[in-house]
């Protein structure tokens, strides 16, 4: 990918970030802290066995509703070994999914705020879950991941070390990576609506 800064209407582009626009919503949010409140939502069918669907629709952002320009499905289900038909990533796996775009996204939009132009940014994730723990085997298996491992390849002209601190600042403000890495308060109940 070529490096992407180009003028627009006066605006500054870099990594395929309008940072012009970038710096104007900071300074919105600044002015008026509500604007940064947002919703996100989803709703998810079972239809057999493994095998779910999600369905994104809408959310609420800088103070007012917005739709999807059309309603995004994601199935889920498991792989045959762990009795799926495996029509879809399993939820695992799009929890990693979730946690490479996050990072990725804030690497790429960090280094635009910077003025760093990124030609290529690449990642590979890995996590080590045991299955004992779901299965209701051992209480001493943990029920979710037990680490995460994330690797980057970043195409820039900059030091190893600049690379790192791109990596870093990902980590820093990445809302996935904060979710997964830091106690989150999340509610389960029954809907009565």
């Amino acid at each position: 990918m070529a490096q992407q800064t180009v003028a627009k209407n006066q605006d500054k582009v870099v990594n395929g970030v309008n940072v012009t626009q970038l710096f104007n919503t900071i300074d919105a949010v600044k002015a008026d802290s509500a604007i940064a409140k947002f919703k996100f939502r989803v709703t998810n069918q079972w239809i057999n066995g493994g095998h779910n669907r999600t369905t994104i629709t809408d959310f609420y952002g800088a103070k007012q509703e917005h739709r999807h320009t059309e309603p995004f499905e994601l199935d889920e289900d498991e792989p045959q070994v762990l009795l799926g038909e495996d029509l879809g990533p399993n939820p695992v796996e799009y929890l990693l999914t979730g946690l490479a775009g996050c990072l990725t996204s804030s690497l790429i939009y960090h280094s635009a705020a910077k003025g760093i132009a990124i030609r290529g940014v690449q990642s590979r994730l890995e996590g080590d879950l045991d299955l004992r723990g779901f299965l209701g085997l051992s209480k001493d298996v943990k029920m979710g991941y037990e680490n995460i491992r994330v690797y980057f390849k970043i195409d820039a002209d900059v030091s190893d070390e600049q690379k790192e601190e791109l990596i870093r600042m990902a980590q820093k403000y990445s809302p996935v990576f904060n979710t997964v890495s830091n106690p989150t308060a999340v509610t389960v109940e029954l809907d009565k609506q």
